[in-house]
């Protein structure tokens, strides 16, 4: 009997539940896997190499546990890990594998967006530092002008649940000025981060009115429900059981509890093992 498989979803922590909250919504049918390597995040921080090695080895785990195609959640792996192992890993070692990002589906439509043809940024300092965003969205919308701003702090007050709360009104202000200084003329606000669509309402309060907010979870979850469009020979492949299973590096009570934020439902999630 030919063997089928699950969609395997990655993030260096929880924020990439937004991104499979929004794929599972958008297609339900399939299973999926995800592993949250919380015992290494946030990832925003580490080097190129760091962060590349720990994403290659959460890909290969998703692999061994059933997974030929992988989604990349967290835009730091996407930005530091992704094309190395799209061009000198799968090619040699996984030739019938796929792994997927968040910055391309991004960047393809982004300027749609724009009515000045200027775009802000935000994500970490990982994301900000790679400029994966102003390449690839000069790929797509050469006449876009983009502006980055990192917002080393704003993930930790997700995970602690401060988000919204009054402490956290310092350094969503803080890091929105400083971004608008850059230019007063940004009408799209791109969230490059997973973790920052449960600060939206707070992020609204400090940015003109007219200034759109993109999040990335249904852009991403529309991505791929074209891929596997474009690609029968892959959706053949996937099981449709509507299973998920979750697993996590780091504690699992205290992923759940997180997972509870993300995903808007209580989950059990299992430990994973290297």
């Amino acid at each position: 009997m030919e063997r089928k498989f699950s969609i395997g979803v990655f993030d260096s922590g929880y924020g990439g539940l937004t991104v499979l909250k929004s794929i599972i919504e958008t297609l339900p049918d399939y299973n999926y896997i995800y592993l949250g390597d919380n015992a290494r995040s946030p990832y925003g921080d580490h080097s190129f190499e760091t962060v590349y090695h720990y994403t290659l080895q959460s890909v290969e785990w998703l692999f061994n546990k059933g997974c030929k195609l992988v989604i990349l959640a967290c835009n730091t792996a996407s930005a530091k890990a992704l094309r190395n192992i799209q061009q000198l890993v799968l090619p040699e070692k996984y030739p019938g594998h796929r792994v997927l990002g968040v910055i391309r589906p991004t960047a393809e439509i982004i300027g749609d967006f724009t009515q000045t043809q200027k775009v802000g940024v935000l994500g970490t300092r990982g994301t900000v530092r790679s400029n994966s965003y102003p390449i690839e969205i000069s790929h797509f919308f050469p006449d876009v002008e983009v502006f980055q701003q990192s917002c080393p702090l704003w993930v930790p007050l997700v995970e602690n649940n401060e988000h919204l709360n009054e402490g956290a009104d310092y350094f969503v202000k803080k890091y929105l000025d400083e971004l608008f200084v850059q230019s007063k003329d940004i009408d799209t606000l791109l969230l490059a981060c997973t973790h920052y669509p449960l600060m939206i309402s707070k992020i609204a309060e400090y940015i003109p009115e007219q200034v759109k907010i993109v999040a990335q979870a249904d852009i991403v979850a529309q991505s791929l429900l074209n891929y596997l469009y474009r690609h029968p020979e892959i959706e053949n492949e996937l099981l449709q059981n509507q299973k998920r299973v979750f697993y996590t590096s780091g504690d699992t009570e205290n992923f759940d509890q997180h997972a509870a934020i993300f995903l808007e439902q209580a989950i059990t999630s299992l430990k994973m093992e290297w």
